[in-house]
């Protein structure tokens, strides 16, 4: 059996990288996935191979960083799908620069998208889950919200907020049935690391393990290890605790409570 039958998944930055990767499991495990994201041509091409593999997939043209449009999105998914199970928090962008010579605009894009996004989806779709009493919401943080990085200041400044947001919705909305957890990525050469200055990529790099040097050509790899994963939490693996924060370091999982 499927460990994901009968689930609907909202997956947000889910046309590309670790995002898409978790699509594509989800609906192999059986959910019925909507694809949020920016990027139209990718993510129709997506949810147009997928659409008739498992319970369905489908795309909608998301702006997260509007609680207007995301609260809008969220009841069309319910209308069309009955109920949403799962909510995955992956967009993000990254806008780096140190901190004498980052912009205010750069700072504003990253925490906009990285932090009041998932804050957003999570706003519009925990009413949702809590009324059902049950839910999964997985936000995608990264080891360097855990341990900084040069050049970095708004994109470690979201992901350490993510974290936070991540412990105190473990607390509120456990109550009312809803797991939420944290999945902290370390270097995968995503088209959004693509991005990444050199200097940036080497701090990183001495941050997540020298392991991480294989992930350039083996990245495929390691977001499926991340996509692997992500059932697990929502299936309420009895090896994770109610809430947890995953840090992946290339092919390694350590699992730690919050």
């Amino acid at each position: 059996m499927k460990r994901l039958n009968d689930k609907v998944a909202v997956i947000t930055g889910g046309a590309s990288g670790i995002g898409e990767a978790t699509v594509r499991k989800f609906v192999a495990e059986g959910a019925a996935v909507s694809v949020w994201d920016l990027n139209q041509q990718r993510g129709h091409r997506l949810a147009n191979e997928l659409s008739g593999q498992g319970a369905g997939c489908d795309f909608r043209k998301v702006d997260v960083v509007s609680l207007k449009d995301v609260t809008e999105q969220t009841a069309a998914v319910r209308e069309t799908f009955g109920r949403i199970d799962v909510l995955i928090n992956n967009a993000g962008i990254t806008r780096d620069a140190t901190l004498l010579k980052m912009s205010e605009e750069q700072w504003d894009q990253v925490i906009d998208i990285n932090l009041k996004g998932v804050f957003n989806c999570a706003r519009a779709i925990a009413p949702v889950m809590a009324e059902q009493s049950s839910g999964v919401i997985i936000n995608t943080s990264s080891v360097v919200g855990i341990y900084g990085n040069f050049g970095q200041t708004n994109y470690v400044a979201s992901k350490s907020g993510v974290i936070g947001m991540t412990r105190v919705w473990a607390r509120e909305l456990g109550r009312k049935g809803i797991r939420v957890n944290a999945v902290a990525p370390g270097f995968i050469a995503t088209e959004m690391m693509k991005t990444v200055p050199e200097k940036i990529e080497e701090d990183l790099l001495a941050v997540v393990g020298s392991e991480a040097n294989a992930t350039r050509s083996l990245s495929g790899k390691v977001m499926q290890k991340i996509a692997e994963l992500v059932p697990s939490l929502v299936g309420g693996s009895a090896d994770l605790a109610p809430s947890t924060n995953t840090f992946l370091k290339a092919y390694e999982a350590i699992t730690t409570l919050f």
